[in-house]
């Protein structure tokens, strides 16, 4: 009798890591023949930068080295620079912390003799405003945009994109006339405002990319268990964006935290300065040796602090949303 072999079905493996083996069939019973196929032959192998000649590993490293002493030099001199005085730094080797370290300009930033520290926690409010107002706006707008059909969605999300083709520098006088007409010229909220509306045109476009890869079933099976559509989106649309979320608020952070335009020009008085324009003072003003590049330096030093800490807070939805970007 001939032998007719029945292969197992597909995704079965045995102990040893096999795909399966085939059974013959015959008349004196069933002998099992294994297949040769393994399952790590079957993956995709992808090209390893570890495998390569040696001298491309050699060549990836020093160049690799050469850029990180390139990015590691100004922060070097920039750290130290801050823990000297004004008279370290004119007499004192640059780039050698023997002549000598201080905690005088630190204390000239908390004391308040600078202004700094006032122009930190405004700018703190700033940013942080910034961040709520536009992740939240471009959430609820790409929600609205990928799951209503609808022309008259099509028609704002188009509209929306339409901000990404003016620079803000083309409107900063009509934004001064109507900050100043409805009274929130020389306030943090109006500042919050228009920054976030200069920002919200591209979030909305990385948030609606970002929330239209979310599969139609899901929403309706949370329609068919009777979810209304604030539960759906509590529920399901914001656990599932926010990786995008931490790319937006990452992105609104930075434009607010380093915006020197907007506040420049929409704000007055000392009570509402933020921190790039607290820089700026400080920079201009002259002591007895000058400008106080200690001082200056060290708050530099503090601007960089939030953003590190945000990007420390939010780097792993950071990073699943970029990535979630790469594999759409």
């Amino acid at each position: 009798m001939s032998s007719t072999p029945v292969l197992p079905a597909r995704g079965s493996t045995d102990g040893g890591g096999q795909l399966g083996s085939a059974v013959l069939h015959n008349g004196a019973g069933r002998r099992p023949v294994p297949l040769t196929r393994s399952r790590r032959r079957a993956r995709p192998q992808l090209a390893s930068l570890g495998r390569g000649k040696w001298y491309m590993r050699t060549g990836a490293f020093g160049l690799g080295t050469i850029w990180l002493l390139i990015v590691l030099f100004p922060i070097y001199y920039m750290v130290l620079a801050s823990f000297r005085s004004q008279g370290q730094y004119l007499t004192a080797n640059a780039w050698s912390p023997a002549g000598g370290l201080s905690l005088s300009s630190w204390s000239t930033i908390f004391s308040g003799q600078s202004g700094l520290w006032g122009d930190f926690l405004h700018g703190l409010i700033y940013a942080g405003g910034t961040i709520v107002v536009v992740a939240t706006l471009s959430l609820v707008a790409a929600y609205r945009i990928a799951q209503n059909g609808s022309r008259f969605a099509a028609v704002s999300f188009r509209l929306i994109l339409f901000g990404l083709a003016v620079p803000i520098q083309a409107i900063i006088i009509p934004l001064y006339v109507i900050t100043l007409k409805i009274h929130l010229y020389d306030t943090l909220i109006g500042l919050i405002l228009v920054t976030a509306a200069s920002l919200v045109a591209i979030a909305v476009l990385l948030t609606v990319n970002y929330v239209r890869m979310i599969p139609n079933e899901l929403y309706d099976a949370m329609a068919v268990d009777g979810a209304r559509e604030r539960t759906i989106f509590s529920s399901l649309v914001w656990p599932l964006a926010r990786p995008v979320v931490g790319v937006v608020s990452i992105f609104a952070g930075l434009g607010a935290w380093n915006n020197f335009l907007l506040p420049l020009i929409l704000t007055q008085s000392n009570s509402d300065t933020v921190m790039t324009l607290g820089l700026f003072k400080v920079s201009t003003t002259a002591s007895g040796y000058g400008v106080n590049v200690p001082v200056v330096m060290a708050g530099v030093v503090l601007s960089v602090l939030p953003l590190l800490l945000l990007y420390i807070a939010l780097r792993r939805q950071f990073i699943k949303g970029i990535g979630g970007f790469a594999l759409r």
